[in-house]
């Protein structure tokens, strides 16, 4: 794994100060008259993992996509940094410094990787003033991302776990002050598992604040500080780890389902 940190991306988080930097206030979304997300309130405090867990449906990925933009809330408000961002669109989100992965990564396949990055570099909080700046930001990114040697490979030739620290890179290169990291440990290996995590603590640790949505429980409760449960589009339970996997309602609506994997 590289040292050192991505450029921009502040100093590693004082778990002491825990100020509030994203609140969900009864956030709800309905598609088709069927109610993905009902009325859910969480807050997220600066420096902190907070994992969001939930069967398939539960409407994880649709509250990341009204906390980004991509959807935008029926009902509810949505403050980021003290400022309401419910109706801002999602690139001004991404300014305001707000960046998510996707679980399906899709890279410029015929861009190397430092181009990838590069182009992330030119978007977002704080944005590269020129294409030289964007490159040398780039270079210190995909180091952090540990993507080093792989820099100038198209990202059509990576394996599944480079592609996902491209994501990631990509990612970070608009400088969030908060992360949503959507499924980035499906599909890997055991060791890719707990590299991945490793890098997701030292990315909290570099002063961004991360959202996880992952169907790996133990992982999520490993490295989370704080889990919330979504079923049916609604929040079931929310606190620390151990609390949640024992909480009765939880273990009934998803850890029972899964053996408690």
């Amino acid at each position: 794994m590289a040292a050192g940190s991505p450029a921009g991306c502040g100093s590693p988080a004082n778990p002491q100060v825990l100020e509030m930097l994203l609140t969900l206030e009864r956030v709800s979304k309905a598609f088709n008259g069927l109610q993905a997300v009902q009325s859910v309130t969480v807050t997220v405090a600066e420096g902190e993992i907070l994992g969001l867990i939930g069967p398939n449906g539960a409407g994880k990925t649709t509250l990341f996509n009204l906390i980004t933009g991509f959807h935008r809330a029926d009902a509810g408000q949505i403050m980021f940094k003290d400022q309401d961002i419910t109706r801002l669109r999602a690139d001004q989100r991404c300014q305001q410094g707000i960046a998510r992965t996707f679980q399906l990564v899709r890279p410029f396949p015929d861009l190397t990787v430092l181009e990838n990055v590069a182009v992330g570099h030119v978007y977002g909080r704080r944005p590269a003033r020129s294409r030289s700046q964007a490159e040398v930001e780039a270079r210190a990114t995909v180091e952090f991302a540990g993507l080093a040697h792989r820099a100038a490979e198209q990202a059509k030739h990576l394996t599944l776990v480079e592609r996902k620290r491209l994501e990631l890179a990509r990612a970070l290169a608009t400088r969030p002050l908060l992360l949503l990291l959507d499924e980035v440990l499906a599909g890997l290996n055991p060791s890719e598992v707990l590299a991945a995590m490793e890098l997701i603590r030292r990315i909290r640790d570099s002063g961004v604040t991360v959202i996880m949505v992952e169907h790996l429980v133990k992982a999520v409760f490993g490295i989370s500080d704080r889990v919330v449960v979504l079923n049916a589009g609604e929040k079931i339970a929310e606190g620390s780890p151990d609390v949640v996997a024992g909480d009765p309602q939880v273990i009934d609506a998803y850890l029972g389902t899964m053996g408690h994997a």
